[in-house]
């Protein structure tokens, strides 16, 4: 199965869980790389990127690359290797300044994980090809068209950052997606006349947070 994987998400993949098993063992290390807004706005600005190989235990870390691994390997090969790791890492460091502007006023917020990078590329691979069906773990049975999967996401990741649900990076989440939304129509922005209706039904969360975030306190 691994053989068909495109080898620069399968050498992602093997350099996130390199990095995340030396962040279980080792703190210091750990407290080095992390997401932490008054480090960061002290200069470290590599744990804006840093923080993004780093996760909290075997099941953070799983989730996050079980996903990039499915996601990934077709936005790589449908846009090629370069465009693949410019939306990741963009969408990493996309992620990362929404949570920094998100939690500017919380000096001791802290955030690990690849998950803004991996919303990216999952928001790009839905663009790409807005009729894939996903059947979440949760209900298997009923496929969800991958574009109303993309807003439902969207709309489910700003409503917990509005609620403050679970120990969950939201707004990286949302940074994430939104960057691998932008950085997809740049980088191929024929998709837009392919897939035209589409695009716009996936820009709506997007519009709503530009244009109503303040009044609904996202």
């Amino acid at each position: 199965m691994l053989e068909n994987t495109n080898p620069i998400v399968l050498l992602l993949i093997i350099v996130t869980v390199l990095v995340s098993i030396k962040g279980f063992s080792d703190y210091s290390f750990f407290e080095k790389f992390k997401f932490q807004v008054t480090r960061i706005l002290n200069g470290e600005r590599v744990r804006m990127v840093s923080s993004g190989f780093l996760h909290a235990d075997w099941i953070h870390l799983g989730f996050n690359m079980y996903a990039l691994y499915l996601f990934g390997d077709i936005v790589a090969k449908q846009l090629g290797n370069l465009p693949f790791l410019l939306i990741y890492f963009g969408s990493l460091l996309a992620g990362s300044l929404y949570s920094l502007y998100y939690h500017k006023k919380e000096p001791y917020y802290s955030a690990i994980g690849a998950s803004g990078a991996v919303s990216g590329i999952v928001y790009s691979c839905i663009m790409l090809y807005p009729e894939m069906e996903l059947k979440l773990i949760f209900i298997p049975i009923i496929p969800i068209p991958g574009y109303i999967f993309g807003v439902a996401y969207l709309l489910y990741t700003m409503y917990g950052m509005k609620k403050q649900l679970g120990n969950i990076g939201h707004s990286a989440h949302l940074g994430g997606a939104i960057g691998g939304f932008i950085l997809t129509l740049l980088i191929f922005p024929q998709i837009f006349l392919i897939n035209q209706t589409m695009v716009i039904i996936l820009s709506i969360p997007i519009l709503l947070l530009l244009f109503l975030g303040k009044k609904l306190n996202i």
